[in-house]
């Protein structure tokens, strides 16, 4: 019946066991796959690189054999090496670990916001990571496509038709059900469609209304989860954009800007990040149960935002950004001298990345004054 139920999905869901060693045999024989390997490992000949890959996948069954062997180095290695630190905090959930989530969040990297979360699941003793939703506007070569697959990625199809749309985000939507109900599965979703270039987070109703046509939201156990990182390697990236689109209305970005911004996110530099779990969505929705539908929708986006925002973990940063842009010292006993030179020298040294032809200095640094400032805005609007 499973199995059944399954093929229902085969258009945009992960691996199943029985199907990681031929995906790991189709990888080792894709040629541009070859070529990324040869450029980590330059001295190592093609046939000894997938001798040693070969060796290292042995045993590997599943997806979450596949994690644990081979993404938990990678991502404890971009931890020591990127940040300064990355922390979780899930005191809120309840302690029966057996129970799966859907973790909802503001979004910060295009891969790592659910890798870092993986490892910190299998840190604390969860017995598995989550499934997450990756578009493929980021699958352009069939080896990334089968690499996110034995990572339990599931496809989220992009630039669709109304009616395409509709019916794409039903089949994702009683497939996130069944991860959850019959895989026993997590699973983590961004609160929006993309990034908040601003860093402003804001759950879209869209997304909510996503995930219940597939069920009940009780049954997802739906968890608000903030991630905060002192410094966003990308927010160059995002300020280059906001000018982009200022200066020319038509501007989009390119499929190979997208590549950029997931290597960027990845092996730039993060300063200290920090996951917070709320409490699932389960212990207050009831309270919405007799509102119109589209008051619901909108009184649940609004509270998860709530939970979102009153989690971030601020740094001096943030304090230095609101003080700048509001020209005022309000919270000077947040941050020294120190910590504005340290902030000061970042951002000259992320707006010097930034080639434009007609490039706006004064704007480009407000817009990432911007992106640092909003989170402390929003936490503070959750004290009112």
């Amino acid at each position: 019946m499973y199995k059944e139920e399954l093929k229902q999905f085969d258009e945009i869901r992960p691996y199943e066991p029985e199907e990681m060693q031929q995906a790991f045999e189709d990888l080792l024989n894709d040629r541009q796959f070859a070529l990324v390997l040869k450029g980590f490992v330059p001295w190592l000949p093609k046939g000894l690189r997938n001798g040693l890959l070969r060796l290292a996948f042995k045993g590997v069954k599943t997806p979450l054999d596949f994690q644990k062997r081979f993404m938990k180095r990678i991502v404890s290695y971009i931890i020591k090496r990127k940040t300064n630190g990355a922390t979780f905090d899930e005191k809120e959930l309840p302690r029966d670990k057996s129970l799966r989530y859907t973790f909802v969040s503001n979004h910060r990297d295009i891969v790592l916001d659910s890798a870092f979360l993986d490892l910190f699941l299998v840190d604390a003793g969860y017995p598995t990571t989550v499934e997450i939703g990756i578009g493929d506007n980021l699958l352009i070569y069939p080896w990334i496509k089968r690499l996110v697959r034995m990572n339990k990625a599931f496809t989220v199809r992009r630039g669709l038709t109304p009616k395409e749309m509709l019916r794409s985000s039903q089949l994702m939507s009683r497939y996130i059900h069944f991860a959850v109900n019959e895989k026993k599965e997590n699973i983590w979703i961004a609160q929006r469609e993309g990034r908040a270039k601003d860093s402003d987070d804001r759950t879209q109703d869209s997304v909510l209304k996503m995930l219940a046509m597939g069920g009940d939201l009780q049954e997802l156990n739906i968890v608000p989860l903030t991630i905060s990182y002192e410094f966003d390697p990308c927010d160059y990236l995002k300020a280059q954009e906001f000018q982009q689109k200022r200066d020319d209305a038509k501007f989009k970005k390119s499929r190979q800007d997208d590549l950029d911004n997931m290597k960027t996110g990845i092996f730039g530099y993060k300063g200290r990040v920090h996951y917070h779990c709320a409490p699932p969505i389960n212990t207050w929705i009831d309270e919405l149960k007799d509102l119109p539908k589209k008051d619901f929708f909108n009184q649940l986006s609004e509270r998860i935002d709530h939970e979102i925002h009153a989690n971030y973990r601020l740094f001096p940063c943030n304090y230095i950004a609101l003080d700048e842009l509001e020209g005022t010292k309000r919270y000077t006993s947040e941050y020294s001298d120190a910590d504005i030179k340290r902030f000061n020298d970042y951002l000259e040294g992320q707006l010097a990345k930034i080639n434009l032809p007609n490039k706006d200095e004064a704007f480009l640094r407000e817009r990432m004054l911007t992106m640092y400032a909003n989170p402390l805005r929003n936490y503070l609007n959750t004290k009112k």
